[in-house]
């Protein structure tokens, strides 16, 4: 609820990761299709 820029990064653990998925403010994180993070963002953003 206080963040004001996320970078997201996977999108799986271990050698599946390691890389940046999304990058921005809450709201543009929200809307990546690839992030796992976005789908729960979307519900806290409601």
């Amino acid at each position: 609820k206080c963040a004001d820029w996320i970078i997201d990064i996977g999108p799986e653990g271990g050698e599946e990761g390691g890389n940046i998925v999304a990058e921005g403010t809450p709201e543009e994180v929200a809307k990546n299709k690839i992030s796992y993070t976005a789908k729960y963002l979307k519900e806290k953003l409601k």
